[in-house]
């Protein structure tokens, strides 16, 4: 498994967007009463949803052959593997 930093660590980013995506942020922040210091959380997390959805279309591109039944199967049978007692990630 890779490291995983803790989530009270924050990195500075200088990034570039558009001055309507800022605009539009800056808006859609403001019509909500929510501070400019919102403006890194609300990236944080898009940043996130963004890196699922990419994760999940790969994912999901990889099973595309398998029917549902097929992938219910592989999904049972890792969760019996993970719940096995004699698991370890280590192996």
């Amino acid at each position: 498994m890779g490291f995983i930093m803790p989530s009270d660590v924050t990195i500075s980013w200088t990034v570039a967007v558009s001055k309507q995506t800022d605009t539009s942020l800056r808006t859609f922040l403001a019509e909500r009463g929510m501070p400019e210091a919102d403006f890194s959380k609300f990236i944080e997390e898009a940043v996130k949803w963004r890196v699922f959805d990419q994760t999940l279309a790969e994912v999901r591109g990889k099973f595309a052959d398998l029917s549902p039944e097929e992938i219910e199967t592989l999904v049972e049978d890792a969760v019996a593997y993970a719940r096995d007692p004699n698991y370890s990630e280590d192996e």
